[in-house]
């Protein structure tokens, strides 16, 4: 019996002793075991992908540039320290990150306990509405410092319905709005100030206070690190890891292209403001864009991080032969002339002369809200992009500035 225009071996093999027998009985006879041959042969089915191993493990997040917080994994639980950039006498804050319905571990009593994943933030600063923006997370922002300074059109539509709070500006916070929204977290700025005794009656109200330092981080990798701390509170790891995988891999490529350049152009930054003049301190992640970039900078041999105040007759020599003065003004309307009038001196600086004058003023908005101090703090590889146009043009001609824009 012939099937697909060859005969089957095995059926052959069983029909040869019968090859005698009455024509009927044999015609059966093949017939049956040629059915049962078909029968037994490969049917089509829906192809199915092959079983897949799955992890227990749980996702994490591994901490590599920032220096201001370390996360340890430990069973259903996520162990936070916060690190005082200020002063090292003053000790780590710890937390404990607790799944919804798990007890606290004991041996814990001296840290924070903050039952993750957080449904509700209050936010103090621009950059933390970044970080929930870098995670899809602005729908958890149910408070803010401020209303008004906010570039994210997410979170401002929810505040136009009435979804956030003002909960304090200018770093002074309302204690019972705090306690009346009753947030899973309110996120502060660190400063020197801020210190946690300040925040002890929100605490007592039952309210987890966790102080964010990233502004003194030394790197702007560092700088946007700290959005994994969010994530590990969202329970968002997955997600921010493959997501800063990416800002990683981008700042580092282009980081690398500026490294064969010979000619570094000198950099100023900032401008005097009531008798002092704030420049990027060595260690400042400022300062560390503007190398990335291409750049030389006075200040770099400073081993300190954050602005160093200085007045203007220490900058004034330094700024008369710079090549470019970057971050100059803090209004999208600014221009030479608006910095003229501040002071009749910075004619005299090569930068003003040449027109080399580029500020982070591109992206604000009707409300005064400036876009680099929030998006802008977690994808430093976009400011990089627009720092290497302007002081090497020819590495990315194609680029557009994004955050950055020249002072006509």
């Amino acid at each position: 019996m012939a099937f697909g225009g060859k005969a089957r071996p095995s059926v052959h093999t069983h029909i040869a002793p019968f090859a005698q027998c009455k024509p009927r009985f044999a015609v059966w006879f093949v017939c049956l075991l040629a059915g049962l041959s078909t029968a037994s042969l490969p049917q089509p089915v829906s192809a199915k992908p092959a079983p897949q191993r799955t992890s227990l493990a749980r996702p994490q997040v591994a901490v590599r540039y920032a220096k201001g917080f370390a996360i340890r994994y430990s069973g259903p639980y996520k162990f936070v320290s916060i690190m005082s950039p200020f002063d090292k006498s003053v000790d780590t804050v710890r937390y404990v990150l607790v799944p919804r319905g798990t007890p606290a571990p004991k041996g814990y009593a001296a840290s924070q306990v903050i039952d993750i994943p957080l449904r509700s933030i209050v936010a103090m600063s621009s950059m933390h509405v970044g970080l929930a923006e870098f995670l899809g997370a602005e729908d958890l922002i149910v408070g803010l410092g401020n209303l008004k300074y906010v570039s994210s059109p997410k979170v401002i539509q929810r505040i136009d319905a009435g979804k956030v709070r003002e909960v304090g500006r200018d770093q002074t916070i309302n204690d019972e709005q705090v306690i009346t929204i009753q947030p899973d977290l309110l996120m502060a700025m660190g400063s020197p100030t801020a210190r946690l005794d300040h925040y002890r009656t929100i605490r007592g109200a039952g309210v987890p206070v966790l102080i964010n330092s990233e502004w003194v981080e030394t790197t702007p990798l560092g700088r946007a690190e700290w959005v994994k701390l969010l994530a590990a509170l969202l329970n968002k790891e997955t997600l921010v890891n493959q997501k800063f995988a990416k800002v990683e891999q981008e700042y580092n490529r282009l980081a690398a292209l500026t490294k064969p350049v010979a000619r570094k152009p000198t950099i100023i930054s900032g401008m005097n403001s009531k008798d002092a003049w704030y420049v990027p301190d060595g260690d400042s992640y400022m300062t560390r864009f503007f190398l990335d970039a291409g750049g030389k900078y006075p200040w770099v041999n400073r081993r300190a991080t954050g602005s160093l105040p200085l007045n203007f007759e220490a900058v004034y020599p330094i700024a008369l032969t710079a090549d470019y003065w970057l971050n100059v003004g803090m209004m999208s309307v600014d221009s030479k002339q608006s910095v003229l009038a501040k002071d009749v001196r910075y004619a005299d600086f090569k930068a003003f002369k040449t027109g080399r004058l580029y500020s982070y003023t591109k992206r604000v908005n009707s409300r005064g809200s400036n876009d680099f101090w929030e998006s802008g703090a977690v994808n430093p590889h976009l400011v990089l992009a627009d720092l290497i146009r302007i002081l090497h043009p020819d590495l990315l001609p194609k680029h557009q500035l994004i955050y950055y824009q020249q002072l006509n």
